[in-house]
């Protein structure tokens, strides 16, 4: 039986580990320990790997955002209102949003509405900025 612990310290040390996208020796996109994600070569990722990258970086935007003091005061969707946002500009960018955020604490949402379509983001993702800033004004879900 292979032992497991064996093969994956060799193949640490052979492979490497790099945890974002470079190109190999022979100029295919690789990520992780020789993971080959380059199309060209077949490479990419599973469903299911997807799929946990995803929830993984759910949890480190949920973990980030739960630090806004008036994070529990917002309703489900205004969260995963805020959430798709900081998925998209990753959070440091939501929290350029300066004045949109201070909107959200009011709970002025007609303002937080205004603020967010007028935005660069709102500009370069227009569609995706409409539905958010809806979701965020009405409080109702646009993803059921």
């Amino acid at each position: 039986m292979i032992n497991r612990e064996r093969l994956r310290g060799a193949l640490l040390d052979d492979e490497g580990q790099v945890l974002h996208a470079y190109q190999d020796h022979l100029g295919f996109w690789t990520i992780g320990v020789g993971r080959l994600i380059d199309k060209r070569r077949g490479g990419g990722i599973t469903h299911a790997e997807s799929m946990y990258l995803l929830d993984n970086d759910i949890d480190v935007v949920l973990n980030a955002l739960e630090h806004l003091p008036y994070w529990c005061d917002l309703d489900a969707t205004r969260q995963e209102a805020l959430c798709n946002m900081a998925f998209q500009l990753g959070v440091a960018g939501l929290l350029n949003f300066k004045n949109t955020l201070a909107a959200v604490e009011r709970q002025d949402w007609d303002a937080v509405y205004a603020g967010a379509l007028n935005s660069k983001w709102a500009q370069q993702t227009p569609a995706r900025a409409l539905r958010v800033a809806t979701a965020l004004r009405d409080g109702d879900s646009l993803w059921d």
